[in-house]
């Protein structure tokens, strides 16, 4: 009688909402009851729900989520339980609508039917999905710096080591100025190339 009543009551105050979806099934599965916002945003599917078996709003394969989702309800009768299920948009594509399932019992506390609580997360879905999508980039583009900086840790310091090495034993030859003037220049070239490789190599792997 108390699940009843707080049903009846749940209905008055969000009948008309512009936000929740409210709807009810009795135990055929059948549709007894949908709020103005769900009428309003489904009409394209059918102009009356009223009597109408729940499946016909929804994805095919989200009607085994919906029958387990209700026999979780009956086992638990206190307590809501969650489903995302994707509904007809009218236009062959479906927006994705988050549900809480309640199981209604009558005067006689017998399985009456299932309230269902909702609301449209399609655009929330989709941002998800866009964040989703720019992290993976972000990872990815960040293994591709992290390669980078290997290979000029690596494999470029590598020869330049060996070039640096060579400069400093033609530095301890004895050779004219001129050989001398370009050797200095080759080593402080080569230590500010060899700078310029370890500051990516430290801000890459910060």
């Amino acid at each position: 009688m108390e699940n009843m009543k707080y049903f009846e009551e749940t209905k008055q105050i969000l009948d008309k909402s512009r936000f929740f979806f409210i709807v009810a099934t009795n135990m055929d599965g059948k549709y007894t009851y949908i709020n103005s916002h769900y009428a309003k945003e489904f009409y394209s599917i059918n102009n009356s729900f009223v009597g109408k078996p729940y499946q016909i709003s929804m994805h095919p394969d989200d009607i085994k989520t919906c029958e387990e989702v209700s026999a979780k309800c009956f086992g638990a009768p206190d307590e809501l339980f969650p489903a995302t299920i994707r509904k007809h948009d009218g236009n062959g594509g479906y927006i994705i609508t988050q549900w809480e399932y309640k199981a209604i019992f009558d005067e006689e506390n017998k399985p009456a039917g299932i309230f269902c609580l909702g609301y449209n997360i399609t655009k929330y879905e989709e941002e998800k999905k866009q964040l989703n999508y720019a992290e993976a980039e972000i990872l990815k583009k960040s293994a591709i710096l992290k390669n980078i900086a290997f290979q000029q840790s690596h494999l470029i310091r590598a020869p330049l080591t060996n070039i640096m090495g060579l400069v400093d034993i033609l530095d301890k030859m004895e050779v004219d100025n001129n050989i001398n003037n370009i050797c200095k220049m080759i080593l402080e070239s080569s230590n500010k190339l060899d700078k310029v490789i370890r500051d990516i190599v430290d801000l890459t792997y910060k």
